[in-house]
């Protein structure tokens, strides 16, 4: 193994094989230490083939087989998600910067994006907000696909928020995207009325489930994030509570819930005074996103977010 320079070193396949299979003696599973050597080393998956095909093939890597070998012992002693020992999450066509006390984004969550595109083709809503932005996954694909329009990223956790501030600014949208601190629609006060697109993926795992999660989640990604309380939907009533009173005149809120939320998460936004309800499947066919509109005329009996 031949050092590059203070980051990097050069060495033969048939070596990093060799390591490889050592690292999976230990335990855990192949595609998570793949996964680690193409985050961390770029290492990809075509040059682990490649390799298998040519063992004396040199290749690159931006760390060593010390620092790799030191993190997939970590990972298999203390369960700590990949994507923080890496720093890095990728999602949907990003990579996102991400650390112990922000909710690692999941793949259904890209869904999001797709749906709010199909709510507000073309320019966009003009002014949008995502509720409990986190590592700001959401924030930064919306701020991405509509250049002209302007967005607001609210959380209640300044850890969660300056998280989400970094990967603002590494993407080339935080000049579009205010970060506000605080809980759900009160930090929007003065655009109340204005929105016309609100995205959230808020807490909405029973705390029954929370209680039985993987260590993964449940001893490392934070509590607040994940746990909607006794039936999951604490923080979905606080945020369709005050959806008419803070939305736009047709404006639109899409809502990521529970896989078994969708008949209650409906029920919630109908009585609200919301009209156009409608729920929306994942890639693996579950009901697991809510869409609804405030009619052009707001509901006389609206409440104050």
């Amino acid at each position: 193994m031949q050092k590059l320079d203070d980051s990097g070193v050069e060495l033969r396949g048939c070596a990093l094989l060799t390591w490889r299979r050592e690292q999976l003696a230990q335990g855990g599973r192949p595609i998570d230490l793949d996964w680690l050597l193409q985050m961390v080393a770029g290492v990809d998956w075509s040059s682990l083939q490649l390799m298998r095909l040519d063992p004396q093939r040199c290749l690159q890597l931006r760390v060593g087989l010390d620092r790799l070998g030191a993190l997939w012992r970590r990972h298999l002693r203390s369960r700590e998600p990949l994507q923080y020992l890496a720093g890095v999450c990728p999602w949907r066509d990003l990579n996102l910067a991400v650390a112990p006390g922000v909710l690692i984004p999941r793949q259904e969550t890209e869904l999001v994006v797709e749906l709010a595109q199909q709510l507000c083709p073309g320019v966009g809503p003009g002014l949008w907000a995502d509720l409990g932005t986190g590592s700001g996954c959401l924030a930064v694909a919306l701020a991405r696909l509509w250049p002209a329009s302007a967005g607001l990223a609210v959380d209640c956790s300044p850890e969660a928020l300056r998280q989400a501030g970094l990967n603002l600014d590494s993407h080339g949208v935080a000049d579009r995207v205010q970060p506000l601190l605080g809980s759900w629609w009160q930090p929007l006060a003065p655009w109340w009325g204005a929105l016309g697109l609100v995205v959230a993926n808020p807490p909405y795992i029973p705390t029954a489930v929370w209680d039985a999660l993987e260590p993964e989640v449940k001893c490392h990604e934070p509590r607040q994030a994940l746990d909607g309380g006794g039936d999951g939907l604490g923080a979905i009533r606080e945020i369709v509570a005050g959806a008419c009173q803070a939305l736009a005149p047709g404006g639109w809120l899409v809502l990521e819930h529970h896989h078994d939320q969708s008949p209650p998460v409906q029920q919630l936004l109908q009585a609200a005074g919301l009209d156009l309800v409608a729920a929306h499947a994942d890639l693996e066919g579950t009901w697991r996103f809510a869409v609804a509109r405030r009619s052009l005329q707001r509901p006389g009996g609206a409440s104050r977010p």
